[in-house]
C-alpha cells in the first residue's frame, strides 16, 4: 500500500457523473454539461469551501477534451510560470485541436500583477483559464479578470454527500474493499472532516491503517473513531470545521456586543495563522448587516480596516483588527437595513414586474419627449428643504414599505424625518 497514492487521490472521480454533492452544477441539463458536450469550454472560476470538488471538476473538464492541461498552484508559482505556459500555448496553437487549459489552484492568492498577466491570454483565447478559490472572487479576483470568466459556485458538502463518499470508498477502493469494513456509524468521521471530502478520506485511511489487521470484519463506530483520532487532537485548521466554528463564535460575539469574547476568538484565529483579510472581510459584512445605520461610521471604519490590513499585513495588522473588533462590539446594533433589502428582493421575486412610470423616465430624445417620458416629474431641489411629496413607486404598489427604522438614537432621527416628510406613509408599520 505504501506505493499507492493516498486514498483521496485514488477515489478522485473519473467522470462528471461521479462527482458527489454538486449535481445542480454538473447535471445533464446544466450549463457546464452543455458546454462540455459542445466542446466550447469558457474560462471559469470555481468558488467553494475546501474539499468540495473544485480541483476534481477542473481535471474532469480538462479530460473531457484533447487540449493540453497545465496546473499551477498560486502558492508556489509566479508571473514567469504563467508567461511560460502562455508562450507555449501561443507557439503551438496552430498545430493542435484545442486551446491549452491552465488550472490555477488557490487563485485568490495571486496578487494584482500576477492576475494582470493572465488578462490578454484569456481575452485572446490563447488559454482557457480554470481557477479554484475558497474566497469570494468578488473580493479576491480583479474585476477585469472576473469579467472574462464564468463563476461557478460549489456548495458545501452535506452529511448525505459525505456518507456517500465514505461508502463508495469502502466498497470501491482496491485496498479498503479487501478489509471487510462495516461502517456502523459515520458521525465522528464526518464531524472531524469539517465537510472536506479530501480530509474525510484521509481520516478514513488513517483509522483503517491504525486498526489491527486481524480485526475482521473491521467494525467502525463513533466511539472507536474518536478513541483513535483524539489521541492526537487536531489543531485549528484554517480550512476545516474549527475554521467555521471559530469565525461563527467571533461574529456572534461582535453581534452580542462583547468586546472581550470577540478579542478571544480573534486571537485564536490570528495565533493559528488565519488569513487576516478573511477576518477583516467578515467584520466588513457585520458592520452593515448587524450595525447598519445605528452607527454608520462602523462601515467606514471596517472598510478602512480591510484596506489597512491589505496594505500593512501581519504582524502589525493585528492592532488594526483588534481596534476594529472592539469598536464594532461596542457599537449600537441594528439589522433594519439588512432586513429591508432582503424584504425588497423577496417582493421583487414574488410580484409582477411593474413598468417605470413615465414621469420617472429620462427623455434624452425628442421622440421620448413626445411620448411623455419625464413629463410631470417634480424636481425636489426646487422646493423648500429639497423635498416635495411625490410617488416613486409604480401605482399598483404605492405605499409599499420595506425599511422599518430600528429603536436606536440614529434611526430614531431618521424615523422622525420620514414621518415629517411623508406623513401617513410612515405613521404605521408595514404589513
Amino acid at each position: 500500500m505504501k506505493d499507492l497514492p493516498p486514498l483521496a487521490e485514488r477515489m478522485r472521480p473519473r467522470v462528471l457523473s461521479d462527482l458527489i454533492g454538486q449535481e445542480a452544477l454538473t447535471g445533464p441539463d446544466s450549463l457546464l454539461a452543455h458546454s462540455l458536450a459542445n466542446k466550447r469550454i469558457p474560462s471559469m472560476i470555481f468558488w467553494g469551501p475546501p474539499g468540495c470538488g473544485k480541483t476534481t471538476l477542473a481535471r474532469l473538464i480538462a479530460e473531457s477534451g484533447s487540449a493540453p492541461f497545465h496546473a499551477l498552484s498560486a502558492v508556489q508559482s509566479g508571473v514567469k510560470d504563467i508567461r511560460d505556459i502562455i508562450e507555449l500555448s501561443k507557439k503551438t496553437s496552430l498545430f493542435k485541436e484545442g486551446t491549452d487549459i491552465l488550472f490555477i489552484d488557490e487563485i485568490h492568492r495571486f496578487n494584482k500583477s500576477q492576475q494582470d498577466s493572465l488578462l490578454e491570454a484569456v481575452e485572446r483565447g490563447w488559454i482557457i483559464l480554470l481557477g479554484a478559490t475558497t474566497e469570494n472572487p468578488s473580493f479576491e479576483v480583479i474585476s477585469a479578470l472576473l469579467s472574462r470568466c464564468q463563476v461557478f459556485v460549489l456548495k458545501p458538502l452535506e452529511k448525505k454527500d459525505l456518507e456517500k463518499i465514505l461508502v463508495r470508498a469502502i466498497e470501491k477502493d482496491e485496498v479498503l474493499k479487501t478489509r471487510s469494513i462495516e461502517l456502523l456509524e459515520s458521525d465522528a468521521l464526518i464531524s472531524l472532516s469539517g465537510g472536506d471530502a479530501r480530509r474525510l478520506l484521509n481520516l478514513l485511511e488513517m483509522v483503517v491503517l491504525s486498526a489491527d489487521p486481524k480485526q475482521i470484519p473491521l467494525r467502525m463506530d463513533n466511539a472507536w473513531v474518536d478513541s483513535l483520532l483524539k489521541k492526537n487532537p487536531l489543531a485549528y485548521d484554517k480550512s476545516g470545521e474549527q475554521h467555521y466554528d471559530t469565525i461563527s463564535a467571533f461574529i456572534k460575539s461582535l453581534r452580542g456586543s462583547d468586546p472581550n469574547a470577540s478579542l478571544y476568538w480573534m486571537a485564536k484565529m490570528i495565533a493559528s495563522g488565519e488569513n487576516p483579510l478573511f477576518i477583516a472581510r467578515r467584520m466588513l459584512v457585520l458592520a452593515s448587516e448587524d450595525i447598519g445605520n445605528a452607527n454608520p461610521q462602523a462601515l467606514v471604519l471596517a472598510t478602512s480596516c480591510f484596506q489597512a490590513v491589505h496594505a500593512i499585513g501581519m504582524p502589525e495588522a493585528r492592532i488594526i483588527l483588534g481596534q476594529t473588533a472592539v469598536y464594532l462590539a461596542n457599537s449600537p446594533k441594528s439589522n433594519s437595513t439588512y432586513l429591508a433589502i432582503d424584504s425588497a428582493l423577496d417582493f421583487v421575486k414574488t410580484h409582477p414586474e411593474y413598468p417605470v412610470p413615465l414621469y420617472l423616465r429620462n427623455a434624452p430624445t425628442e421622440l421620448m419627449k413626445t411620448l411623455d417620458y419625464g413629463n410631470g416629474y417634480i424636481y425636489p431641489h426646487n422646493f423648500p428643504n429639497h423635498f416635495e411629496n411625490q410617488e416613486y413607486f409604480p401605482g399598483p404598489i404605492s405605499g409599499t414599505r420595506f425599511y422599518v427604522p430600528a429603536d436606536n438614537e440614529e434611526e430614531a432621527k431618521a424615523a422622525r424625518a420620514l414621518r415629517d416628510r411623508w406623513g401617513e406613509k410612515y405613521q404605521k408599520d408595514p404589513p
